[in-house]
């Protein structure tokens, strides 16, 4: 225990990097002096007994305590984690805590700077492994050099367009092919062929094709959307409608501003929105003429009806009809002959 100081606050959401400091934790200490709990089972003052109570039998102890700020419910909020009487506790213990044992606290969200943050600061450190979204790719790069293998940059951005986000099911995914890769690069059409699509497909990419007027790309994106959607179709597919339509009306909004001589920069003030994506709506606003927006909103309106009981094909088909009809150019009336 010689090195190790007395308490450490694990946080972040690079659970793959707090599985490794928290191994190297635990390799100072023989299996019986370790002792694993949970906030959600356990109180601050539950924490604080386990500690001082190992405390009497000799020799440096490990106490870990994981979810301090809770875990994720259905809607990805961090629940169940330790109120303010259970961070109290445990922060007067670190006024004073037993030098036979080292307490370490893993959390999800809580900051350096919190007051808990502060009070192991004092006595130990803080060890903070944040995965920045921007920083993505390059995260997983780094994970396939630590599982000993080397990945393309497209097979790394390609692993994230399937996985998605969640640093745990990457981590998982990323082992697997390093295993299977034995050594070898692995590449774009490698992570396509072995990994499973289960990421949410993002509603910018249909909206982004349909602003392009780009058909086959918006009946791609939209089933793709629908197929790795954990929701069932019959309350995905209204979901999705609703989406386009907000997206649609905002891009006849910006067309409006466009015409009265509004920038693009001083719309997203008006709107409330970030000046690249309003940017984005301009330059889809572009790609539109004033009566085919306003079609435009005619048709989902329609399409809403349909998915409501108003049509007798599927609720997919109806989609995608709807999707043909919003993205192709208008048909050019012909020309009277003379």
């Amino acid at each position: 225990m010689a090195d190790l100081k007395q308490a450490y606050l694990v946080t972040g959401g690079d659970r793959p990097k707090i599985s490794r400091a928290l191994a190297r934790l635990r390799s100072h200490f023989d299996d019986e002096s370790v002792e694993l709990l949970t906030a959600r089972e356990v109180s601050g003052d539950d924490a604080v007994a386990a500690c001082n109570a190992m405390g009497l039998f000799g020799g440096g102890r490990l106490v870990v305590v994981d979810d301090v700020d809770g875990t994720p419910n259905a809607e990805g909020r961090l629940t169940n984690g330790w109120k303010a009487a259970d961070l109290k506790a445990v922060t007067e213990y670190l006024a004073s805590p037993s030098p036979e044992t080292v307490l370490t606290l893993v959390a999800a969200e809580l900051k350096p700077d919190s007051p808990l943050g502060k009070a192991v600061a004092k006595v130990g450190d803080v060890l903070a492994f944040d995965v920045p979204k921007r920083a993505l790719t390059k995260w997983v790069a780094e994970q396939f050099k630590v599982s000993g293998a080397s990945a393309e940059g497209e097979a790394c951005r390609a692993l994230i367009e399937l996985v998605g986000d969640n640093v745990d099911e990457l981590a998982a995914e990323i082992d697997k092919l390093a295993i299977w890769a034995d050594g070898e690069t692995i590449t774009q059409r490698d992570v396509q062929r072995l990994t499973a699509a289960r990421a949410e497909t993002s509603i910018f990419a249909l909206t982004d094709a349909w602003g392009r007027r780009d058909t086959a790309a918006a009946l791609r994106a939209c089933e793709e959307i629908l197929e790795r959607s954990p929701r069932p179709r019959s309350s995905e597919l209204p979901r999705l409608v609703a989406q386009l339509a907000s997206h649609i009306g905002r891009v006849r909004d910006c067309q409006s501003l466009a015409a009265e001589g509004v920038s693009a920069r001083d719309a997203a003030g008006r709107m409330k929105r970030s000046p690249f994506y309003v940017e984005k709506l301009y330059g889809q606003a572009r790609n539109f003429g004033v009566e085919e927006l306003g079609d435009a909103i005619v048709r989902i309106a329609e399409l809403d009806h349909a998915l409501k009981g108003g049509s007798r094909l599927a609720g997919d088909l109806e989609l995608q009809r709807a999707l043909v009809d919003l993205t192709e150019p208008a048909a050019q009336p012909v020309a009277a002959k003379a």
